[in-house]
């Protein structure tokens, strides 16, 4: 319960922080994230429960990656995330999950997440802002990807890459547990040139 209370803690203070560096009241960048200004204003105050979905449109809004909404701040020159330490951000329904292992540093991050899909379990995105690339790289299994309506099978061994400004679907495919490894490549946002990373 302490872990949940001090990452509630962090979020709130990462998204106040973010909303105040973009010049954002609660208003607008409710507005531009389409979440009610009462669930904003519960979450600066480290109060509530956000979804996955959530997180990504403040993300998304406010030009950052989801691991600088939830992390604090870093510990050393270098991190090593072990899965178990990390909970999941999404749940399927069959098993399936998706952890945000970490986020690198500097103007144009890039999160890294572990995805297990179990086979027909699905999960629908929604598109990300402009410059958002993604890459998925299944180790075990197979998948579909589903990107602006036209599918595409993944399998183990193989990477697939793709404008993320669209919608987009991730969905286990044949009889067995589908492993992948997911990087989401964000662009610096607008005036970053020469900011020191967040």
């Amino acid at each position: 319960m302490a872990e949940t209370e001090a990452a509630l803690r962090t979020l709130a203070h990462n998204v106040r922080a973010a909303r105040t560096r973009a010049g954002l009241s609660l208003d607008e960048l409710g507005r531009r994230a389409k979440v009610s200004k009462g669930a904003l204003v519960g979450l600066e105050k480290a109060q509530g429960n956000p979804n996955f979905a959530t997180l990504v449109r403040l993300a998304d809004t406010l030009g950052i990656s989801v691991s600088a909404l939830m992390e604090g701040p870093a510990e050393g020159r270098v991190r090593v995330v072990s899965a178990d330490a990390v909970m999941p951000l999404w749940a399927g329904e069959k098993g399936g999950e998706a952890r945000l292992m970490l986020t690198t540093s500097g103007p144009s991050p890039v999160e890294v997440w572990r995805w297990k899909l179990e086979p027909g379990e699905e999960y629908p995105s929604h598109p990300h802002q402009a410059g958002v690339v993604e890459t998925v790289s299944v180790t075990a299994g197979q998948m579909v990807l589903v990107v602006d309506g036209t599918e595409h099978a993944v399998e183990a061994g193989q990477t697939a890459t793709f404008d993320g400004d669209t919608p987009h679907t991730y969905r286990g495919a044949g009889t067995g547990t589908c492993h992948l490894i997911m990087t989401v490549h964000i662009p610096p946002a607008p005036g970053s040139a020469g900011r020191p990373a967040q």
